[in-house]
């Protein structure tokens, strides 16, 4: 999805130091400066990088195939009742932190980010179990460098530098903070659908981590109406559901245009 508003594609090294060269000359992958670990020994250089993100996705345009799903799920009031005309009850489960599905109009009791939102900020150490809105942060970067210049957003709380509320690799430190229960509003709302007729569309879930891909798999099982859709990585095993080899953006103008031909 993200790939489609414009945004780099972070899979492999090659496509990550594309997007971000200084990070070649220092021989880092995306797994390793997506790290909590930076933010304690090299503060700079890990804002450098999230504080980058922040700013290209605050003003990334999301792409015509989230106004697709805004019209089949209906209005903002409509998705937070779960039913009824003019759109179909329907969640986001994503583990995409770019906040793109409210950008695009969705209400955000429907966004489940399971992977959290660079738009919110904790504490590094933590030291409470608080997250607050990123809106005021505006970090100042040297781009041939990808360091970021002092101040550095901290926490209100003891004054320990601040981190995005995003779960990173090897993070034993991430705040789940209201993600987690909006993670479990999506799973009571799962239990209370009609299993058979419940359709997963999954749009760009990977298999390096693949949070998106189980839970899609695992939503769909008793219906078997699993749509995925993915350039690369296609296939369905046991042919369980429709494997489109395809863009997000494509596909779903395509779906749609099938829908009301």
């Amino acid at each position: 999805m993200g790939v489609d508003s414009g945004l780099p594609d972070f899979r492999g090294p090659e496509g990550f130091w594309r997007a971000y060269p200084p990070y070649r000359r220092l021989g880092l992958r995306f797994e390793e400066i997506a790290d909590p670990e930076h933010f304690d020994a090299d503060p700079e250089l890990a804002w450098g990088f999230y504080g980058h993100r922040l700013a290209l996705y605050r003003r990334t345009v999301p792409h015509a195939g989230f106004a697709v799903l805004r019209r089949w799920a209906g209005s903002p009031d409509t998705q937070r009742s779960g039913a009824g005309p003019p759109g179909l009850p329907m969640r986001v489960f994503t583990s995409n932190v770019d906040g793109a599905f409210q950008a695009a109009g969705f209400a955000d009791a429907v966004v489940t980010e399971c992977h959290g939102a660079i738009g919110m900020l904790q504490c590094t150490r933590p030291c409470h179990d608080g997250t607050w809105p990123a809106d005021d942060v505006d970090v100042v970067i040297d781009e041939d460098t990808m360091r970021a210049r002092p101040p550095l957003p901290a926490c209100p709380r003891c004054g320990r530098v601040a981190r995005p509320n995003i779960l990173m690799f090897g993070d034993g430190a991430w705040v789940p903070g209201h993600h987690g229960d909006k993670a479990a509003e999506h799973r009571a709302w799962l239990r209370a659908q009609d299993a058979s007729r419940l359709v997963v569309l999954e749009l760009g879930a990977g298999t390096a981590v693949p949070t998106v891909r189980r839970h899609a798999e695992l939503a769909s099982a008793a219906s078997g109406a699993l749509v995925r859709i993915n350039v690369r990585e296609p296939d369905i095993r046991h042919g369980r559901g429709i494997a489109l080899a395809a863009g997000a953006r494509a596909a779903l103008e395509a779906i749609d245009a099938a829908l009301h031909g």
